[in-house]
């Protein structure tokens, strides 16, 4: 038991050398231990070799016991070294101010030998529980932060997954599910700094946007392959039957939301899937919603879209250049798009045209640029 006892450091401050004889007659045998006769140097000792416990005289010469204890309180390295105050007067507003500034005891003098080792020992013995509870507390918490990260994972592969689903459905957009996505995290950094969009746009929601892009146009597997692959113009009727993929694809998300109906990342991906073919002025589908009726992230979705339709290859058309794209995207401010966020595109052309090149799905589309 002594043995055990030997493995903990303890450090009594006091201004009386009585006080000390006795401490280290009555501890000495059982810790480790070192005296200091003043606060001053009781905290250079506290510096050299941090203590397990320290025993500190309230009232001495120079700084006070309480003036030392503030001081280890507010110092993330000493702010959990417990304190056992001694004092000789049986005062109990010093006791409550002790026991307010964190003491973990209070022991009045005359020191009584198996008082103060009875102390010692049941402090000693919190402290070890404490840090047995705060490592298995760290355990579980990277055991849960693993279980996270596999989640995370998994949840990003089966986004992945189902956005390339709608890209084999769609071979002439294979770049396009990846440009998109950073074009809408760009704009949604920047669209975060007005002061309407900064409270729902923090890191974690533009992440989450991030994350939810690719799946914008999942709808699409619904879509008949005469008309999804058609290379001419569609026809009126076909057009219509393309405008149903938004409805699709919310439909899907739907029925994932029955089993986890509090998924902050489904209902993200169903807004911003069904509502990124609305327009500003009302115009567009499925609902013919307007203005701040879209969603923001529909209405993100949106530029980045067309953006990126406007300079990749259909089998309908040429890639455009960047700087016609851009001009179409200014021309639909206020119509088509939302108009602030027409400004920052603007304001981030030459941000959209790098990424276009980075991840161009062919040579023609990037010397188009």
């Amino acid at each position: 038991m002594i043995a055990e006892l030997r493995e903990y450091k303890l450090l009594a401050i006091d201004d009386s050398p009585i006080n000390l004889e006795i401490l280290v007659e009555s501890l000495g045998d059982f810790y480790d231990f070192q005296i200091a006769t003043n606060a001053e140097d009781g905290l250079e000792l506290i510096k050299a070799e941090k203590p397990d416990l320290i025993l500190l005289d309230v009232i001495m010469p120079g700084m006070s016991g309480f003036e030392l204890c503030e001081i280890l309180k507010s110092k993330a390295d000493y702010k959990d070294i417990p304190i056992i105050f001694l004092t000789g007067a049986d005062d109990p507003s010093q006791k409550l101010k002790g026991f307010e500034m964190g003491a973990v005891d209070y022991v009045t003098k005359p020191l009584e030998p198996s008082e103060i080792r009875a102390r010692i020992k049941t402090q000693l013995e919190v402290k070890k529980a404490q840090e047995i509870l705060k490592q298995h507390n760290f355990a579980l918490s990277e055991k849960v932060a693993e279980k996270t990260r596999d989640i995370q994972s998994l949840q990003d592969a089966t986004i992945n997954l189902l956005a390339n689903l709608a890209e084999y459905r769609d071979p002439e957009t294979g770049g396009h599910v990846k440009r998109t996505q950073n074009y809408v995290k760009l704009l949604a950094q920047h669209a975060a700094k007005l002061p309407e969009h900064g409270e729902y746009l923090t890191d974690e929601t533009i992440e989450l946007l991030f994350k939810v892009a690719p799946l914008h146009d999942i709808g699409k597997v619904g879509v008949r392959d005469h008309i999804l692959l058609k290379p001419g113009k569609l026809t009126a009727e076909e057009f219509e039957q393309m405008k149903l993929h938004p409805q699709f694809g919310r439909d899907a998300i739907e029925s994932s939301m029955d089993r986890v109906p509090d998924s902050r990342f489904l209902k993200e991906a169903r807004a911003l899937i069904y509502t990124h073919h609305e327009k500003w002025d009302g115009t567009g589908y499925p609902e013919k919603i307007k203005g701040e009726q879209i969603p923001l992230s529909g209405r993100l979705m949106a530029i980045a879209d067309v953006y990126d339709a406007l300079v990749s290859r259909r089998m309908y058309k040429a890639p455009f250049s960047h700087k016609k794209a851009a001009a179409i995207i200014e021309e639909g401010k206020g119509t088509h798009f939302d108009p602030q966020l027409v400004d920052i595109f603007l304001k981030l052309e030459g941000e959209f045209k790098s990424i276009a090149l980075e991840l161009a799905d062919s040579e023609e589309e990037r010397s188009s640029l």
